[in-house]
């Protein structure tokens, strides 16, 4: 099992994400952005803006997915 943080991840936040694998990990850091979306939390949304900026250009963000999976695999196991 191996740990990752919301800001790691792109985030605003220290809340940490734990899971085998990082598509575990994207999957929760997915919903606690979701969450952070409905009740308007502003620091969220502001790191959200940034992800969209990435997402205009497809390459940039399979770019930035890989680098946040060789991270993740760099990590030590908790």
């Amino acid at each position: 099992m191996k740990t990752m943080n919301c800001k790691q991840l792109g985030g605003a936040c220290d809340k940490e994400f734990h899971a085998n694998s990082f598509e575990d990990i994207a999957e929760m850091s997915k919903q606690h952005g979701m969450e952070m979306f409905q009740k308007g939390d502003e620091e969220h949304l502001k790191a959200m803006d940034e992800m969209k900026k990435l997402m205009v250009k497809p390459e940039a963000m399979i770019e930035w997915f890989e680098n946040k999976k060789n991270e993740f695999d760099a990590l030590p196991e908790d």
